[in-house]
């Protein structure tokens, strides 16, 4: 028996009691790709992104663990939300133009304390300052570095499109803004190298395109070091007291940590590893969290199809955006219809073992987009479910 056909026998043991749609997380993988983390990070703390994670049991267990230390969070109702939960240390990672959030922050030491939000641009302190609503709280602010490899004069740009803040210039300009602005406190910068840590350079049968990517990501790399610490200098030289420099990704995890500017690194998908991170030479993690759909129909000999999957992931439209059938091995989408909102065939030899009633498991395209699928996930030790814990969405919030 493979690895994989052994993980479906333990994974259909388990789940044995529960009809599908379910979702599962199999806490040895998740608890090995967390324990490769921090190796990788070499002794500087890992900042969970909880985007990619979106349950605060898994949330806790990972920040239980040694290596990790505070949360990357994607909306300020969420910031306010995990803080009231008892999390402390959440660095909002984008801006944020709710209002009535602001509001909150600014009239509550506690949140206060504990939320830091980003911005790039003078705006956003007016925005704060307009929404505070008679909130005396001093705002923690962090700013973010545009990332992206510009080259031929600028002409050519790789990267998202993130902060318009790219030269140190530009970054100290705005740390003198806040330092001038009462209110406020500039505690840290972040600046991350999506082009690096979110694009697979191993690309299964691309092999010119995959070193294209490695060459690129090579002098990406090189340039952002000098870039990231002379903006450091710059901003350190305002603001000396400055808390973390963050950066990096599951994919950069240790090229990121070899920066001596940097002080803690971003990562969330490395937890999960879900199928857009299988493409690197950097690492290679297990996967731990999946979803399983029931067979309802057998069309034919070849072919079965089951009940929903049609899940597909955030970025730009494509193939590589549709969650993958792992279990059991061999299936396949047929091309004609790809993933469906509320059926999907399946091809291929495996569907003639499978009968009505029996689970298709599948990998989603990124990590915590699964969850909003999903109101529970059930957590997997050897062949047993050992605790079900609720996802954002369980508890009552789809915050994007």
């Amino acid at each position: 028996m493979t690895s994989r056909a052994a993980d479906r026998a333990r994974y259909d043991r388990a789940t044995a009691h529960l009809d599908a749609p379910v979702a599962i997380v199999d806490l040895e993988a998740f608890d090995a790709n967390a324990d490769d983390l921090v190796r990788r990070a070499g002794g500087k703390p890992i900042r969970v992104a909880s985007k990619s994670v979106r349950c605060r049991a898994l949330l806790e267990r990972v920040l239980a663990r040694d290596g990790f230390a505070g949360i990357m969070s994607y909306t300020l109702a969420e910031s306010l939300w995990l803080a009231r939960s008892g999390f402390q240390d959440i660095l909002l990672a984008y801006p944020s133009a709710d209002r009535a959030a602001f509001a909150e922050l600014a009239a509550d030491p506690k949140l206060a304390s504990s939320v830091t939000v980003m911005i790039d641009d003078p705006a956003q302190l007016r925005l704060i300052d307009e929404a505070r609503d008679g909130g005396r709280e001093e705002v923690r602010v962090c700013l973010e570095l545009d990332t992206a490899y510009k080259i031929l004069g600028g002409r050519v740009r790789i990267g998202a499109l993130r902060s318009p803040l790219h030269s140190p210039v530009q970054v100290a300009a705005l740390a003198r803004a806040v330092a001038r602005r009462p209110g406020f406190s500039l505690v840290g910068v972040m600046a991350y190298e999506g082009h690096v840590a979110g694009v697979g350079d191993a690309v299964a049968g691309h092999p010119a395109r995959s070193r294209a990517i490695r060459l690129m990501q090579a002098a990406a790399r090189k340039e952002l070091v000098a870039r990231r610490a002379e903006t450091i200098r710059a901003v350190r030289a305002v603001a000396p007291d400055l808390e973390f420099v963050n950066g990096g990704g599951t994919g950069s995890v240790q090229h990121t940590a070899a920066e001596r500017a940097v002080t803690e690194i971003a990562a969330g998908s490395g937890l999960y590893v879900p199928r857009l991170f299988d493409n690197y030479t950097s690492f290679s993690g297990r996967p731990a969290a999946l979803f399983a759909q029931p067979v309802v129909r057998r069309p034919g000999a070849g072919t079965v199809t089951v009940l929903g999957g049609g899940y597909p992931a955030s970025g730009a439209a494509g193939a590589d955006r549709s969650p993958v059938p792992y279990l059991p091995e061999g299936l396949r989408y047929d091309p004609q219809e790809g993933a469906g909102e509320v059926q999907t065939p399946l091809l291929g030899a495996p569907a003639d073992d499978l009968r009505l009633g029996d689970k298709v498991w599948f990998r989603h395209a990124k990590a915590g987009e699964m969850c909003e699928r999903f109101d529970a996930l059930h957590l997997v030790e050897g062949d047993r479910v050992t605790a079900t814990v609720p996802t954002y969405r369980g508890e009552g919030h789809t915050f994007l």
